[in-house]
């Protein structure tokens, strides 16, 4: 056997091998305004998006490090620090297309095509990305705010460019679209501070000594450490009910996470301080006259 004519026909065999899967490779599949893509400009592609993620990355940890250093509120830090990734990463993506020769005019195209893609089945999250967007830009919330929203109550853990996470009392963690915050009602205890009036309601029977129990309830309100003495807490002389005399005490917090406990520790104060005091915390009566 001819050892020479075998090892030819290797290399011939491994060269036409290569030069056919070059041409798969290489070959248009598809023209986007007068730009023809193969499978290796979609492969280039890829790689080049790869890469703009990694590079948004890298642009939120720098982002990150030089706002450590500097006296920034956390939540501008946290929406500087998203939209750093976005534009890195925006960035990234016209060069990966400009690399495989897709220009502006491809670009208006292929939004085209996306918008059809958007109207039938992508509305929802386009309008999430957007709100997020705005959700950045103009800081309605922030990370570490205290929201309620869509019947949750909890503290905002990350915003991200499609939802929100945001975790409860009960440290569940619950994923909120971000078009809730912009298109629903939404309470942000933390907007103007975290700080925030609260009330405690309480009915004493009639007959009580009402210069006592208003005495009893600001005592209780000073004595508590996390109640701010300024503003002073106060008493309010509500209203004639109908089986009690009804009071409120209003007292300001600055620890709105802890304000359940808080105001938990003030009515058992108050209930301690009333039965030393002999003062009745009266239940709803009704008196039946019945007639023959």
């Amino acid at each position: 056997m001819n050892l020479g004519k075998i090892e030819n026909f290797s290399i011939n065999t491994v060269q036409g091998l290569v030069i056919d899967t070059w041409n798969i490779f290489t070959t248009p599949i598809l023209e986007l305004s007068g730009n023809k893509i193969s499978v290796l400009s979609i492969f280039t592609a890829a790689i080049f998006f790869y890469f703009s993620t990694v590079l948004s990355k890298y642009a939120q940890q720098l982002a990150k490090k030089i706002l450590d250093n500097r006296n920034v509120d956390r939540g501008v830090k946290g929406s500087i620090i998203k939209i750093a990734g976005h534009v890195a990463q925006f960035l990234g993506i016209l060069i990966a297309l400009d690399m495989i020769g897709v220009n502006l005019n491809s670009l208006v195209a292929l939004g085209g095509v996306l918008a059809v893609g958007i109207g039938f089945g992508l509305q929802n999250i386009a309008q999430n990305f957007i709100s997020g967007l705005i959700i950045l830009f103009e800081r309605p919330i922030k990370s570490g705010d205290l929201v309620e929203v869509d019947g949750v109550y909890g503290r905002i853990s990350e915003i991200g460019s499609r939802s929100t996470t945001v975790t409860t009392r009960e440290d569940v963690s619950i994923i909120v679209p971000n078009s809730k915050f912009i298109s629903e009602r939404v309470v942000n205890d933390s907007f103007s501070g975290e700080r925030r009036r609260f009330a405690v309601k309480i009915g004493v029977a009639y007959g009580s000594d009402v210069k006592k129990v208003t005495e009893l309830l600001n005592k209780i309100a000073m004595e508590h450490d996390k109640v701010l003495k300024q503003p002073m807490p106060e008493v309010f002389f509500k209203d004639f009910g109908d089986s009690s005399l009804d009071f409120e005490l209003t007292v300001w917090i600055n620890d709105l996470w802890a304000s359940v406990r808080i105001l938990s520790d003030l009515r058992y104060s108050v209930d301690e301080a009333f039965r030393e005091n002999d003062i009745e915390i009266p239940f709803p009566q009704r008196i039946v006259t019945m007639k023959s």
